[in-house]
């Protein structure tokens, strides 16, 4: 079982090698293995980079997030300004339909909406304008069409995951309710749980995926 103290020193050494991220910005405090993130940084994707970043360190078992953005001058925006930079980002972005999603901002927090038909899609929106100067928060309200579900989209899922070169799918087990997906079994880290999530979502027409994975810490022997 790993102790505190190593997880910390490994999160701190993750977040300074991702090459967007100062660690000076970032506080990390762990116990029982959940880690909790604090301060400061000026852009929403660093926000997001730093739990991603802290998710792939073995034995940590949540992540409690209370970092928050502050803009600097130069990337202040009005809310016009940051609507159409929006628009415009999901415009060219080929993996999404924009005429699908409705937007709104409001004090620099974007909200987005509609219908779209795979999840990739959803997600895609998101990650298009996390980036975007003057963003400093993306609520992402869009929600997946419940179309038909092929009949074999259970196996289809378990394909995905024995294709992920990061998920173990043999100690994960999926079941199926309607176009509802629920993962049950272990994992190694926080990131593999996320990667088997995101391997659910793969099948068309699924609609939620309710993920009661595990971590599971190796024991050492010494």
């Amino acid at each position: 079982m790993r102790i505190d103290t190593e997880i910390q020193k490994d999160v701190m050494a993750q977040l300074h090698w991702e090459p967007f991220l100062s660690p000076s910005e970032i506080g990390v405090a762990v116990k029982d293995g959940v880690v909790t993130l604090s301060g400061h940084v000026d852009s929403y994707g660093k926000k997001i980079g730093a739990e991603l970043a802290a998710k792939k360190i073995l034995g940590v078992k949540a992540v409690a997030e209370n970092i928050t953005v502050g803009l600097s001058p130069v990337n202040m925006r009005t809310d016009g300004e940051i609507a159409a930079a929006v628009v415009n980002a999901l415009k060219w972005h080929t993996a999404v339909q924009q005429d699908k999603i409705k937007i709104k901002v409001e004090q620099g927090v974007v909200t987005l909406e509609g219908i779209v038909d795979w999840n990739f899609e959803r997600q895609n929106a998101a990650d298009a304008i996390r980036n975007l100067a003057g963003v400093i928060r993306v609520n992402n309200f869009i929600s997946v069409s419940p179309t038909t579900t092929p009949n074999d989209v259970k196996e289809k899922i378990r394909e995905a995951l024995r294709r992920s070169a990061t998920v173990d799918s043999d100690k994960v087990t999926v079941s199926l309710v309607g176009t509802r997906v629920t993962l049950n079994g272990t994992v190694r880290s926080l990131a593999e749980s996320d990667d088997a999530e995101l391997a659910a979502w793969s099948a068309r027409g699924v609609t939620a995926v309710e993920n009661k994975l595990k971590i599971e810490v190796p024991e050492y022997s010494f």
